[in-house]
C-alpha cells in the first residue's frame, strides 16, 4: 500500500473558535504520527469563516513543535500572495527549527475571493501568471549558491522539498518541467485529474530534487463503524460546498441526516462532481473505494482530508484509513 498523508484546513466548526481548531489540528497531527501517516499538510485560505489556516507557516510551526517525526508542510502556500524571499525565509526558519521534516507545496490560486485577494496583494503589480518565475526564484533562494545577490537567511543551502500543487494542466506541466513532485487537488477539483497525471508523467524531466515522477492525489475519506454513520458524517462537508458555491461560506456545520436527499438536482450534480474522489462508509466499504482509486490512478501517495464536524469522529475516520493502509 502506498503512503497516506493528512491534509488539514484546521476547520472552525459552528459553535467553535479558531483556538479550538488549532488545538484539534495539533491533536490530529499527534494521532496521525502514531498511526503512521507520512505528512501533515495545512492549506492557505483567506476570508473563509470555516477555515483557520490562513497564517499557514505559523500553524506549521505549531504542529511541527508538537510532533517529532511526521513531515509537516504547506499544501499549499499560494505564492502570488507573497514575496518569494519572504516564503524562503519563513520556510528556511521552519527547516532550521525542524530539520528534515518541512515540505513546501506551492499553488498559484489566491485561496480567497477576488476582494480578499486584492487586500492580500504583495504589491500592485502582483500577477498569478508570474507563478513559474516566482517558483524558480524561490527555489534559487534555497540553493547553496544562489544566482541572485540576495540571500535568504535562514534559507540558503537548506533542504526544503518544493512541490507544485494544481487542479489543472498548468501545474502538471510546470512540475514536470522543473522536475518537482506534483500534488493534484482531486479532493475538490477532480475534473482534469487523469489528464494532468498523464501529462506530468509523460513530460517529466529529472532534477536534483527528484529523479522520476511522483504524484500525490487529494482524497476525501469519511469513515465510520457503519455505512449509515459515515453518510451522516459526510453531510457537514456537503453543506460546506453547497454554501460556498452559493456565495454563503459558513463555519463547518453539524451533520444533517438525509441532507443530500433534501437537495435539488443542481446541488446534487455539483456535489457528485466536486466530491467524486471520495470514500464514504464502513472500514470495508472505504477499503474497497480507496483501493479502486489507487488502482485507477497509480498514485504514489494519497493526501487524505476529512472535513468532519465532531473531532472524535474525525479522528476515528483517520484511524480507519490508517488501519487500511497498514493492512495493505
Amino acid at each position: 500500500m502506498i503512503p497516506f498523508s493528512i491534509l488539514d484546513l484546521s476547520p472552525i466548526v459552528e459553535g467553535g473558535t479558531a483556538a479550538d481548531s488549532f488545538h484539534n489540528s495539533l491533536d490530529l497531527a499527534q494521532h496521525g504520527e502514531r498511526w503512521g501517516y507520512n505528512r501533515f499538510w495545512l492549506a492557505e485560505h483567506h476570508g473563509m469563516p470555516g477555515i483557520a489556516s490562513a497564517a499557514t507557516a505559523v500553524l506549521i510551526g505549531h504542529v511541527a513543535g508538537g510532533t517529532s517525526r511526521i513531515r509537516v508542510g504547506a499544501g499549499g502556500i499560494m505564492l502570488p500572495n507573497h514575496s518569494p524571499l519572504v516564503i524562503a525565509e519563513q520556510f528556511g526558519t521552519l527547516a532550521s527549527l525542524y530539520p528534515g521534516r518541512i515540505d513546501l507545496g506551492l499553488g498559484r490560486a489566491p485561496g480567497s475571493d477576488q476582494a480578499t485577494a486584492r487586500a492580500l496583494r504583495r504589491n500592485l503589480a502582483a500577477d498569478a501568471d508570474e507563478f513559474p518565475q516566482d517558483v524558480v526564484e524561490l527555489m534559487d533562494y534555497f540553493s547553496e549558491a544562489p544566482r541572485r545577490n540576495i540571500r535568504a537567511v535562514p534559507g540558503a543551502g537548506l533542504d526544503v522539498p518544493v512541490w507544485i500543487l494544481g487542479s489543472s494542466l498548468f501545474g502538471a506541466q510546470l512540475a514536470a518541467a522543473l522536475g518537482l513532485p506534483y500534488a493534484f487537488a482531486s479532493h475538490f477539483a477532480p475534473q482534469m485529474m487523469m489528464q494532468a497525471i498523464e501529462i506530468y508523467r509523460a513530460t517529466f524531466r529529472p532534477s536534483a530534487q527528484l529523479d522520476k515522477p511522483y504524484v500525490m492525489l487529494g482524497f476525501n475519506v469519511f469513515a465510520a463503524d457503519t455505512d449509515e454513520e459515515a453518510q451522516v458524517r459526510a453531510t457537514s462537508m456537503q453543506q460546506a460546498f453547497v454554501n460556498l458555491r452559493t456565495g454563503r461560506p459558513t463555519k463547518l456545520k453539524p451533520p444533517v441526516p438525509g441532507y443530500y436527499d433534501l437537495l435539488g438536482t443542481a446541488e446534487r450534480t455539483m456535489l457528485d462532481s466536486v466530491l467524486s474522489c471520495t470514500a464514504i462508509g464502513s472500514p470495508e466499504t472505504v477499503e474497497r473505494q480507496l483501493k479502486a482509486f489507487i488502482e485507477r490512478t497509480g498514485a504514489d501517495e494519497l493526501m487524505i482530508t476529512a472535513q468532519i464536524y465532531d473531532h472524535a469522529a474525525r479522528l476515528r475516520s483517520y484511524e480507519i484509513a490508517a488501519d487500511i493502509q497498514r493492512k495493505g
